[in-house]
């Protein structure tokens, strides 16, 4: 089978998008599988550098400067996607890329795929200061971009739960991302290893350490880490907070830390190397996370790949990870943190060899690349797709009609400060109706 993933990021540019993405491909092509990835350029990569990656040109986006979105070279792409015959495109954007992707499906008529990654409703804040899009208007986008394609894979039962909510009628199959069990088994990791790592970091063999290891965004929710930290120490004096990772929000961290009189029991790595990622897993005692909006959550897995249990806030994604307490402690209540970390200290097991080698095939990347191809199948990959496609419709008119993803309803919320353009997008699609009629 040959693939094309469509998506706004791949790396060099850093995220669990682009870590999943290069995943997926690496147990496809394993399967015997050719995979394209059809993505944005990058100021550090040659462009022509590899010939499976196909870099269109794009500019960064305005609300996220480290994310890009795709401007021209849509019409070379198609051209490139027939070349290379592709029998399926599967999409992990709903924006430039992902458009281009169900044009391109439709273009070629064959089936379109799409992973659903981020809860934009933690994110639309950040775009014109939540004025232009709010958080009620997103269901509507969603659910028009879904509804057009053939199916959807939701990297947890989170995801499917908030697409049935959000009434995507498509097919849905909950696909956890898997991992490289190799990157955090490790066994070169010795124990000297780990002595050293936690003398640098300033933690005692007798002291607890919790990780935790993400970007530094308000999203990811550290700061109620650091608040329950004062009612942990006073009841266990020797547990050290290390926060590995940097951005927008880190100043703010620490200067919480200083105003709660705790800054001595934190550890503020910065940015550490993808190489160092399992060291500091396996040197940790429990690998933490306050976050609520992750949509799966990679270093949960990593994590227990690297035999570390976690302390999380509970989901319906980690209870089906966190299956014995030898995995780790969930939470659910944000007061309940400080209390949950007490216990996993306290009550956390050693982990049971046949249990973790269960576990480890569960959470494991071969896993993820078997039922994703599983998926591909059982969509029915038939000359016969999209029947219901008119023959004699324009090339102009089907890349239109994919454009129509904004539902009236969306255009008549008010928007505060945004009127202007809101009358604009309503009588825009007015005329485009009125041309594919």
């Amino acid at each position: 089978m040959r693939v094309g993933l469509f998506t706004d990021t791949y790396f060099p540019q850093v995220s669990g998008v682009a870590t999943s993405i290069r995943t997926l491909k690496t147990e496809l092509e394993k399967q015997g599988h050719t995979v394209f990835i059809f993505t944005t350029t990058d100021k550090d990569v040659n462009r022509y550098e590899d010939w499976q990656i196909i870099r269109i040109p794009s500019i960064p986006f305005f609300a996220f400067k480290d994310r890009r979105v795709a401007y021209r070279g849509f019409s070379k792409a198609l051209e490139i996607a027939k070349q290379y015959q592709l029998d399926i495109i599967h999409t992990q954007t709903e924006f430039s890329l992902g458009l281009l992707g169900v044009w391109v499906a439709k273009e070629l008529k064959i089936p379109v795929v799409h992973t659903y990654h981020t809860q934009y409703e933690d994110y639309v804040r950040y775009i014109a200061n939540g004025m232009l899009i709010r958080p009620s208007m997103v269901k509507y986008i969603v659910r028009g971009f879904l509804n057009d394609l053939d199916g959807v894979i939701c990297p947890s039962e989170i995801v499917y739960d908030l697409l049935t909510r959000y009434k995507v009628t498509t097919e849905k199959r909950v696909i956890p991302t898997g991992i490289d069990l190799a990157k955090f088994e490790r066994p070169e990791i010795t124990s000297d290893h780990i002595a050293s790592l936690r003398k640098k970091l300033n933690i005692a063999e007798n002291e607890t350490m919790l990780l935790s290891l993400s970007r530094i965004s308000y999203e990811k929710n550290i700061q109620a880490i650091i608040a329950a930290l004062p009612e942990v120490l006073k009841e266990t004096p020797t547990v050290k907070l290390v926060v590995a990772g940097d951005g927008p929000y880190l100043d703010d961290l620490k200067v919480q830390a200083e105003k709660l009189g705790i800054a001595e029991s934190i550890v503020f790595t910065g940015m550490i190397a993808p190489n160092e990622t399992a060291l500091y897993y396996k040197a940790a005692n429990f690998f933490i996370s306050a976050s609520t909006s992750e949509t799966q959550g990679l270093t949960y897995l990593e994590s227990i790949a690297s035999g570390t249990p976690i302390i999380a806030h509970g989901n319906p994604y980690l209870d089906n990870v966190v299956t014995d307490k030898m995995f780790g402690t969930l939470y659910y209540n944000e007061d309940d943190l400080a209390g949950a970390i007490l216990e996993a200290v306290i009550a956390t097991p050693d982990m049971e060899e046949k249990q973790l080698a269960d576990k480890l095939y569960d959470i494991s990347a071969e896993n993820f690349g078997r039922r994703v191809y599983e998926f591909y199948l059982d969509l029915g990959i038939s000359k016969d797709f999209q029947k219901d496609l008119k023959p004699d419709e324009s090339r102009t008119k089907r890349f239109a009609r994919s454009m129509m993803y904004l539902p009236s309803k969306i255009i008549t919320l008010p928007v505060d400060g945004s009127t202007r353009i809101m009358r604009a997008s309503r009588r825009q699609i007015k005329k485009i109706r009125k041309y594919l009629e």
